[in-house]
């Protein structure tokens, strides 16, 4: 299904890495993300429901600072956290810290720091957040 064309609605994100397979592997383990080959050999992601593209470029540092964070979107953020370490990538604002949204940072493999956040209506599990 295409996604949906709309005016103002992201479209395509450039994510900076140091080693592009590395991060294929991350992005598609961790969030299971579809991943394709342009004819030029570059690799190319379209996120878990389609409606978000990009690509990983390198030779630009990581968004490593934390200014515009973008956020994914998952159905159980710890399970998805575990996921995240799993693979290679590091928590760096923990679970709960926003609460009482369900969010939480992590830095990928190249250094980037993303967002994750849980919404509740989804109907995913609720975590505990007075737990640290």
């Amino acid at each position: 299904m295409p996604p949906d064309y709309a005016n103002g609605k992201i479209c395509y994100v450039e994510i900076p890495a140091t080693d592009v397979m590395r991060s294929v592997e991350f992005y598609r383990s961790s969030f299971g993300w579809a991943i394709r080959q342009h004819g030029s050999g570059t690799y190319a992601f379209d996120d878990g429901v389609g409606q978000v593209s990009g690509m990983w470029v390198t030779g630009r540092p990581p968004a490593s600072q934390p200014g515009l964070v973008i956020s994914i979107m998952v159905l159980d953020i710890q399970e998805t956290i575990a996921k995240v370490k799993a693979n290679g990538g590091a928590i760096v604002k923990e679970l709960g810290a926003d609460a009482p949204e369900i969010t939480a940072w992590f830095r990928d493999p190249a250094g980037n720091v993303l967002g994750l956040y849980q919404e509740r209506s989804m109907g995913g599990p609720v975590p505990d957040m007075t737990k640290k």
